[in-house]
């Protein structure tokens, strides 16, 4: 241990031989091989844990802490004179930049407790990067030409206001009011304002989450992006809010003047276990019915639902992201729907599996815009440009599950497409172009139009989404509150016992803390396609494809999207994944397929034919489309026989009825459909012609 005297003439010298002889653990002078990198990289920051600083002298470590202004400015000093006795040209070009950035600080305050007796000390936080603002000039040192004598007065600038010399320098000038700033003469540094903000997952119930801005410079800008994790270190300082008039304010803002940032590499998967919880978690993934078990682990609270567990399940395992030799990316994580009846628990699915995955947020579409859902460009009060992450960016390698997904406007829903498939999401506004990384799965849930589902309406009629987003949905499940004696018992038995007890009653073979861990672990998986899944998933898919439903008359419905095939893919990964294999079996794909079978038969159902038809999610079903498209070959052929090329409505109808497919009210119904969406209009009376 290398003893300091507690004195400021010291501390240099002190740090001198810290930076001279310090050995790691391999006996290499770690910060003498950092000087030669520095020169090697063109860099003019030397990075130092502060572990190896505690080792080397405890009690300089403690003051750097306390007083770190006057510390570091030693450091600075003792670095330049560290590397000039090595690279002395180098050490000469950057002699008033070098800067000395500390990491690994042992002890990290939460940013919810940074405080006044946090102020003016080193202190290290965690954080989500919210903003992030535009690039700008910082003036370190003004020059300022006195307009009386023309002497250049260089003032330092220690404050985001420009300071101008009280007087002028030279002797024998009295100038005390007229200077003008010498841009050229100036010396500038990089700057930028970042905000960042609490973790989702560390904020408390109910709180709002506490925030701080953090001012960078040098090569500190550029690093973090929005939506980024990271571990900042930095001086605490207080923040001058604007003045009204000549009176100032006694409250003041808390800043963080950043040192250094390390922006976290690694993912949620990347999760700490301990060896017991290692053991048990790949004893219960050997087990025989450790899928069942897992599904069963899943939101215990809530009774049935088994398939939208299982997709809630596979949506927080996901599939890897996989990249093609082009550049082109395939997304991995799984988009899941769900739509049903009030009160069938749909909230209280999205609020378990954001809290159940590693990175969740909640979001209510109700109150919620495009620009709150993917980024945004704001304007700072100091005029800054700032972009702004929504929560499809903070919920980065995570889960983002929005409710009430009906209730918002469709121009905001239409955001979500670039980020929902291509997994980015790109802003264009104020100047600003920028790609901001949205590897998010997207769990949402919606009402139907009417509040209820509608069994005797087809799924397309009830919910106002259109088919460019929901085919990029991998699983949309429909959940109707349906009358059944048996289950209804169930369901009442289970809420009674937990309002009871105030515990969950079923048998939970994995408990949230260690299921939370187990969904992690099974992330580091990367299983490959056997030749036996490949083959039944792609005969589903082209099975599907040629053999789509068909009417009495033998048109085709809209057979499913290549997105489905892709889906299917995922699920059959996922599923391989969370019972921690290196390859989907065909056991995986065919869970898949019977998940996928399920989605259509839930969502897919033609009301009148009770047959599946892939066409009811995307358009219409085959049915209806055979009924129109006979409803105007009729029309037209009227059309033809009239004199004056005009159709008599009651004609019309009647011929309808004649053709043994439509019912009176259907008959009326389908001519109002033609008339209302302009296919046909209104003449005179009761004639209309066909629209050309």
């Amino acid at each position: 241990m290398e003893q300091s005297v507690g004195t400021h003439s010291s501390w240099e010298d002190t740090l001198v031989r810290f930076i001279k002889n310090f050995k790691d653990k391999s006996n290499v002078l770690k910060y003498q091989e950092a000087l030669s990198q520095m020169v090697y990289h063109n860099s003019k920051s030397l990075i130092v844990d502060y572990e190896d600083l505690l080792i080397f002298d405890d009690d300089l470590s403690t003051i750097l802490i306390e007083r770190p202004d006057e510390v570091l400015s030693e450091f600075n000093s003792a670095t330049y004179k560290s590397l000039y006795s090595v690279h002395p040209e180098y050490a000469e070009s950057i002699k008033n930049d070098i800067q000395v950035r500390l990491r690994s600080l042992p002890e990290q305050v939460p940013l919810r407790d940074i405080s006044s007796k946090n102020l003016h000390r080193l202190s290290s936080v965690e954080g989500l990067v919210v903003r992030t603002s535009e690039l700008k000039p910082l003036a370190t040192s003004a020059a300022f030409a006195c307009t009386k004598c023309g002497e250049n007065n260089v003032v330092q600038q220690v404050t985001p206001l420009l300071v101008k010399p009280s007087s002028c320098i030279r002797a024998d000038c009295s100038e005390t009011k007229n200077f003008t700033f010498d841009e050229k003469q100036s010396s500038y540094q990089d700057y930028q304002l970042i905000r960042i903000q609490e973790l989702p997952e560390e904020l408390p119930p109910g709180q709002l989450p506490q925030s701080s801005d953090v001012h960078l410079t040098g090569d500190m800008v550029n690093i973090a992006r929005p939506g980024d994790r990271l571990n900042l270190t930095g001086i605490v300082r207080i923040d001058q809010p604007e003045s009204r008039g000549n009176e100032a304010s006694s409250i003041f803002r808390s800043k963080i003047e950043g040192n250094y940032i390390d922006i976290e590499a690694k993912g949620p998967e990347d999760v700490e276990l301990t060896k017991d919880e290692e053991e048990l978690i790949l004893d219960f993934s050997k087990d025989l019915d450790a899928y069942p078990k897992l599904i069963q682990s899943i939101a215990p609270n809530i009774q049935g639902l088994e398939s939208q567990k299982e997709a809630v399940l596979l949506m927080l395992i996901g599939a890897p992201n996989k990249t093609t030799e082009d550049g082109s990316s395939i997304r991995g994580d799984i988009n899941i729907l769900f739509v049903g009846d009030p009160g069938t628990a749909k909230s209280e699915l999205l609020k378990y599996a954001s809290r159940l995955a590693p990175r969740g947020l909640y979001a209510s579409g109700k109150g919620s815009t495009a620009a709150g859902l993917t980024a945004a460009v704001v304007r700072e009060r100091t005029g800054m440009m700032m972009l702004e992450a929504g929560t499809v960016v903070l919920a980065d390698k995570g889960i983002a599950c929005i409710d009430e997904f009906d209730k918002m406007r469709n121009e905001d829903r239409t955001a979500l497409h670039e980020a929902m498939e291509q997994q980015t999401v790109s802003v264009a506004k104020g100047g600003i172009n920028a790609t901001l990384n949205a590897r998010t799965a997207v769990l949402a849930a919606a009402n139907p139009e009417l509040g209820r589902y509608d069994n005797y309406k087809t799924f397309n009629d009830q919910i106002n989404i259109d088919a460019p987003l929901l085919t990029r949905f991998d699983l949309i499940f429909a959940i109707k509150d349906t009358p059944n004696v048996v289950r209804d018992e169930k369901l009442a038995q289970h809420i009674l016992d937990i309002h009871e007890t105030g515990k969950i009653t079923v048998d939970v073979p994995l408990e949230f803390d260690l299921l939370k861990k187990y969904i992690s672990y099974a992330k580091n998986f990367i299983p490959e396609l056997s030749p036996e899944a490949k083959k039944l998933i792609q005969d589903y898919y082209v099975k599907t494809r040629q053999s789509p439903a068909k009417d009495e008359e033998g048109n085709q419905g809209i057979p499913i999207t290549p997105r489905a095939l892709e889906g299917m893919v995922r699920l059959a990964s996922a599923r391989a994944r969370s019972l921690f294999r290196d390859v989907v079996t065909e056991e995986d794909a065919e869970f898949a397929r019977n998940l996928v079978r399920k989605m259509y038969e839930s969502v897919g159902t033609d009301p009148e034919t009770g047959e599946v038809d892939f066409g009811i999610m995307y358009g219409k079903p085959v049915s209806e489309r055979s009924k129109l498209e006979t409803s105007m070959s009729i029309f037209e052929e009227l059309e033809k026989e009239s004199n004056k090329n005009l159709v008599d409505k009651d004609e019309f109808i009647q011929k309808l009825i004649d053709t043994g497919k439509f019912t009176s009210t259907e008959a009326r119904k389908y001519f109002k459909n033609m008339s209302d969406s302009g296919q046909i209009y209104n003449v005179q009376d009761n004639l209309y012609r066909k629209v050309n």
